[in-house]
């Protein structure tokens, strides 16, 4: 895979992005602080399939973006335990997408993100002692906290009846977005910063 693969991660940002914003256009009376991202594509939604069609686009991008990010990391003597980890994100977003809410499996893959959602920590870890690299693992890091910050909010609807899931539950929409946006731009930030870093030859 060229280096130019890493620029899928980017791309994969901006289609997400796009994807949700435009289609949620399409579903008379969305809200994107109250509701989640799954009921713009749920079963009946005036946009499931355009929605599905939309997570699978992104899931291949992260897919080709986690292949690209093999080579730096062998190349740098790092294990590829990022590359992996981002890639279960790809299968895990494709299975959202595909399983349209409520179908039983949508939720299976849901909570198979979290497997994804450690990248941020797989690459800080791994590449934590690269000289070349200490910006994007100090940002990883941080990365890394924000995602479980916002995973804790979102998985405080295991305990119904705790203070923190009423505060979260009316402003779920904006928890939720909170949780991709730090993800995707830990995702976006990585593959141009190792792309800029990236010999041309690669």
């Amino acid at each position: 895979m060229t280096r130019f693969g890493l620029l899928f991660g980017p791309l994969a940002t901006v289609l997400f992005v796009l994807g949700v914003a435009v289609l949620a256009t399409m579903v008379p009376g969305y809200s994107h602080v109250h509701q989640t991202m799954s009921e713009i594509g749920e079963v009946g939604s005036p946009v499931q399939m355009p929605f599905t069609i939309m997570a699978v686009a992104v899931a291949v991008c992260i897919l080709v973006f986690a292949v690209a990010l093999r080579g730096p990391s062998i190349a740098g003597g790092h294990s590829s335990l990022a590359a992996y980890v981002t890639g279960c994100m790809a299968i895990s977003l494709a299975g959202v997408g595909i399983f349209s809410f409520p179908h039983p499996m949508h939720n299976v893959f849901g909570i198979s993100e979290l497997i994804g959602y450690q990248a941020p920590l797989a690459f800080a870890l791994t590449w934590r002692r690269d000289p070349h690299a200490k910006g994007i693992v100090a940002f990883s890091w941080i990365m890394f906290v924000a995602v479980w910050i916002a995973i804790g909010l979102n998985l405080s609807s295991l305990d119904s009846s705790g203070s923190l899931w009423h505060t979260v539950h009316p402003v779920i929409g904006i928890a939720q977005r909170a949780l991709f946006g730090a993800w995707f731009l830990w995702l976006a930030v990585t593959g141009l910063a190792l792309f800029a870093k990236a010999p041309a030859r690669a």
